[in-house]
């Protein structure tokens, strides 16, 4: 996918995004043998964020300013 998504669906995948699980979440205890696939599926989703010159870091600010830490690293 080298095109850039329209706006609507962009924002659809950042809000997807604020609710999906950090990388640093998924263990093989929390998620059994899929955790891998769950890791690749967060892993697509952040770069096809970065594809469309949005920074995954940022995301949850943008999305839910009022319930979102000073920084979400």
């Amino acid at each position: 996918m080298n095109q850039k998504m329209d706006d609507d669906a962009l924002m659809a995948l950042k809000i997807a995004f604020t609710y999906m699980p950090k990388a640093i979440e998924v263990t093989k205890y929390e998620y059994g043998e899929r955790y891998q696939a769950v890791l690749e599926h967060i892993e697509k989703v952040r770069e096809t964020l970065l594809l469309n010159d949005v920074d995954p870091d940022e995301v949850y600010g943008e999305v839910d300013p009022e319930n979102t830490p000073n920084s979400s690293y």
